[in-house]
């Protein structure tokens, strides 16, 4: 007998489908299964489903002061089953992280900063004495099932007088551990954006890839895209949304959507101030932007499960598949009127809305 079996479900694809799942592990997916279950959900047709949505950058470690919020504030309760802490934490303080997450109902998994002790303050890396490879280390060696990469925010206020020593240290550290996965922030210069692009290499992660900002992709004179941005991204860049509140622009990514660079990932940026007062809100907020850009719901939904598992190397997350984590977001498409809003003030009108219903994680179900 199963755990819990799903019944009358719908893809995106309008293609029906079943699940059936035991031990919080899918172990049958088929038009029609006819077989018993402690527990039975009959969607009736009525609603989509998809693998469960992961959002590949948030700040969720409450205890912090510049950017926190709670994992199931901006997981669960929001259709999301699993997010990734984009370097909140350094060594120093990522096990009393660790101890709070397996608290949460979401999945939560972290990249470590490299500087020791997180983003305490806006200039983690501008004293290099903090970064420590060898604390990186043992973060990674002592919390596998929990750290699963690293980050270095490469923008001016972050890195005082460093220039582009911070990023080539983050590489070295990289190359060190596995060529373990690699998230960048990117923000105003110094450092150009030229000077950290040509020293990624394919599977990093270039995240806030549509900000409004002079050192983005958008060369605003010509108003096209930078040609290194467009090289970078055919290298096989992984561009992630990161919207944040000062990281996303409509325009930006739409020029990008015409010059055929589309991201890769879509993720939220999300801390407890963008999520109360906005831009950012949640994950289906930020998902409705990309619609309006132009994006397909099919593509949406795979830049929210598929791509960042696989950036991530989540091998048990972001699939509808026998073996895989039973992690569903069952969700509904509605016809309204919503207006949204970009970093920089700038808005459209949203008329095809994404309203998560049910969160499934790990065959447990939550309500949204």
């Amino acid at each position: 007998m199963f755990d819990l079996l799903i019944k009358n479900g719908k893809l995106i694809s309008g293609e029906k489908i079943e699940i059936a799942i035991k031990d919080g592990v899918i172990l049958k997916t088929d038009s029609v299964i006819e077989s018993s279950a402690k527990q039975v959900i009959d969607l009736a047709g009525d609603h989509y489903l998809s693998a469960g949505w992961i959002d590949d950058h948030v700040h969720c470690y409450q205890k912090m002061t510049l950017y926190y919020d709670y994992p199931d504030e901006i997981g669960v309760t929001k259709g999301v089953t699993t997010v990734i802490d984009a370097g909140t934490t350094g060594a120093e303080n990522i096990t009393a992280f660790y101890e709070l997450a397996k608290q949460a109902k979401t999945n939560v998994y972290a990249l470590v900063n490299i500087s020791k002790w997180g983003i305490v303050e806006q200039d983690e890396l501008a004293d290099l004495t903090k970064v420590q490879a060898d604390l990186v280390r043992k973060s990674l060696s002592e919390l596998p099932q929990f750290v699963i990469g690293i980050k270095a925010r490469m923008s001016k206020t972050v890195i005082g007088e460093n220039g582009i020593t911070p990023l080539e240290l983050a590489k070295q550290i990289q190359k060190e551990n596995e060529n373990l996965p690699l998230m960048i922030h990117i923000g105003s210069a110094p450092p150009e954006l030229h000077e950290i692009l040509e020293r990624l290499d394919a599977g990093d992660v270039l995240t806030h890839c549509f900000n409004g900002k002079t050192n983005g992709i958008l060369d605003q004179e010509k108003d096209q895209i930078k040609n290194f941005a467009q090289a970078a991204y055919e290298q096989g860049i992984v561009f992630d949304i990161g919207h944040g509140t000062d990281s996303f622009n409509f325009h930006v990514a739409e020029t990008a959507l015409k010059a055929g660079i589309k991201a890769t990932t879509i993720s939220t940026d999300i801390y407890h101030r963008n999520r109360e007062n906005g831009p950012v809100f949640d994950l289906a907020t930020t998902m409705e932007k990309l619609r309006v850009v132009g994006y397909s719901w099919e593509e949406i939904l795979d830049k929210v499960t598929t791509a960042p598992a696989k950036a991530f190397r989540l091998t048990k997350k972001g699939k509808i598949k026998v073996g895989y984590d039973a992690d569903i977001t069952i969700f509904d498409l509605v016809e309204g009127e919503k207006t949204l809003t970009d970093s920089n003030g700038f808005t459209r009108i949203g008329k095809e809305l994404i309203q998560p219903v049910k969160t499934i994680i790990g065959g447990a179900i939550y309500d949204n």
